[in-house]
């Protein structure tokens, strides 16, 4: 068996490389090729980056032009690679495995020829199985009968390329680029060891493509386990909530010790590159002084990262998707931390003390924890509740609410951002964050419950679509008017009149009588059988938002102008 062409080994330890790194990775792409390949020893460079950073690099040139930086890579590089980037899911994916290959032949032919025989062995017959066909002359058989599809490099082995199952209707040049790379490939490969040729191609006819398969898969999940890929039913246990009683009493006094006794693994860069600045997390690292801490804590936050990329099961090749899952880890690291502390003040030394006292893994389960623990809160009530048993959809909550609670039903809850930040839902960050969409939790229970007290019937159902504001606005209306306290759209000449009798007289900007909310928290006393006192107690900061949105919504709204289509905070018809 041919042995592989090593690589050139370098006579400085990665972590000598480290400012270079750091600086290269601070450089648009033109630029850090640039300055690698004018490194030195750009060989060496490049060998010293850490598998995930080498990965993000060459997406960050872009895989065309990375040719000189793979026929540089160390194997372990390239493996890594192709442990991303071949696989769908438990499935080698026979495209991108084309694709990988020919990009790491048009690097360095040799070089990635003798690896893939020697030591990818598995891999380069589970590709040839699937691409090619193969058949054996004998000596007294005529080669006219073996047909005319068929090529022979040797007048023994007589080989025909098969079509792609994956593109049966590819273009013309795409088939012909295909062929030509396989049988180039094959001409390599009998060139470099004909007799290996030749025992590859009797392995290609003998390949079991399920059990191939599936043995590449269990090593491949050994080698990104190592780097925090666990499989995802692993992987996913990172969500799974940690109490602060069972994390108090789970303490690993001994965590840094275990990663300080390997002090020289190089630290993936990309991710510490993305921290964001300004969290508990982030400032509780800044007061770390000794090296050997830190360089263990920033390891473990690298393995986070990766745990959460594949507990998401996301494929993440370029900075803007990795900045988003650094500022996840980062977010709920930063609110396990605060749960932790004592105090409500942020204490960055007693922080960065718990972060070497407990894994950075329990950290974040105990941060995401409080928002599991708000999801459920959610449904418990969902299912008791009021609207529910109506049979009324969240839309009922009016647009802001059903947003905040809408995040909570989904299967990773969400915060509600409505596009504070440029989108609609994002992570939660911060312990504000959970505070914000907890107080609207707490609102919509209380409203929820309120309404429980009206003695409502919704049958049959208004033609309109309705929301809790629209049936309270509509009932104290009809109040006002002497009509019937039914659900039932007002006429739009009627409530003109009362859209009159809504402002203070005379006053400019309009503003709510306040005599008519005094009368409106009355009517609601006397309809729900609630005291007034406490009421007023419970209800008074959501009611004075509910009048100021319909000072907001009306005030430069003038009577005669007033059309049914326009006006949501009541049920109005011409």
């Amino acid at each position: 068996m041919p042995k592989s062409v090593p690589d050139k080994s370098h006579s400085q330890p990665p972590e000598t490389f480290l400012q270079d790194r750091r600086q290269i990775l601070k450089l648009p792409a033109e630029q850090a090729l640039a300055h690698i390949l004018e490194a030195p020893d750009p060989q060496a460079l490049v060998q010293s980056f850490p598998e995930e950073d080498f990965y993000f690099l060459i997406h960050d040139t872009g895989i065309n032009d990375s040719s000189p930086l793979l026929a540089l890579a160390s194997e372990d590089q390239c493996e890594y690679i192709l442990d991303l980037e071949i696989w769908d899911r438990d499935r080698i994916d026979m495209t991108a495995l084309s694709q990988w290959i020919t990009i790491l032949m048009d690097a360095d032919p040799n070089r990635f020829l003798a690896w893939f025989a020697d030591q990818k062995i598995d891999c380069l017959d589970f590709y040839l199985y699937r691409n090619i066909e193969v058949v054996i002359r004998a000596p007294d058989q005529d080669p006219a009968e073996i047909g005319k599809d068929f090529f022979t490099l040797d007048d023994a082995f007589y080989i025909r390329i098969i079509e792609d199952p994956l593109e049966p209707n590819a273009p013309p040049d795409a088939k012909k680029r295909r062929h030509g790379f396989i049988k180039t490939l094959l001409e390599r490969l009998a060139n470099y060891d004909h007799i290996y040729y030749q025992y590859i191609l009797l392995e290609t006819a003998a390949v079991l493509p399920a059990e191939s398969e599936e043995e590449a898969y269990r090593l491949r999940n050994i080698r990104l386990a190592e780097k925090g890929f666990l499989p995802f039913e692993e992987a996913v246990g990172i969500y799974q909530p940690m109490s602060l009683e069972k994390m108090k009493a789970h303490v690993v006094t001994e965590k840094t010790s275990r990663q300080k006794a390997e002090p020289l693994v190089p630290v993936p860069l990309y991710s510490q590159g993305l921290l964001v600045e300004g969290t508990l997390f982030t400032s509780a690292l800044k007061t770390i002084e000794d090296d050997s801490d830190l360089h263990a804590l920033q390891i473990e936050f690298a393995s986070l990262a990766n745990q959460i990329i594949a507990a998401d099961r996301k494929i993440i090749k370029v900075k803007s998707e990795l900045q988003e899952v650094v500022k996840k880890a980062c977010g709920y690291l930063s609110i396990g931390l605060k749960r932790l502390l004592p105090t409500d003040t942020d204490f960055s030394q007693p922080a960065a003390a718990l972060l070497l006292k407990h894994p950075l893994h329990q950290i974040f389960r105990l941060g995401y924890g409080q928002v599991l623990e708000l999801k459920w809160r959610a449904e418990k009530w969902r299912r008791v509740s009021w609207f529910e048993a109506q049979g009324l959809p969240l839309s009922f909550w009016g647009e802001e609410w059903l947003g905040a609670i809408g995040g909570l039903f989904i299967k990773k809850p969400l915060f509600f951002d409505n596009y504070r930040t440029g989108s609609l839902y994002r992570e939660f960050f911060t312990e504000t964050d959970i505070g914000e969409i907890e107080n609207i939790l707490e609102d919509i229970i209380a409203f929820d419950n309120l309404l429980s007290h009206l003695n409502l019937s919704l049958a049959p159902k208004p033609k309109r679509i309705i929301t809790y504001k629209s049936i309270l606005l509509t009932l104290f209306a009809r109040r006002q008017l002497g009509l019937d306290e039914a659900i039932e759209s007002i006429r739009l000449n009627q409530f003109k009149r009362f859209f009159e009798n809504l402002w203070i007289e005379g006053q400019e900007p309009r503003k709510i009588n306040p005599a008519l909310k005094a009368t409106f928290l009355e009517w609601l006393s006397e309809r729900s059988g609630i005291a007034l006192l406490n009421l007023s107690e419970k209800y008074a900061q959501p009611l004075e938002k509910l009048f100021m949105e319909i000072e907001n919504e009306y005030l430069a709204v003038a009577t005669k102008d007033l059309a049914p289509r326009h006006i949501y905070l009541f049920l109005v018809e011409k």
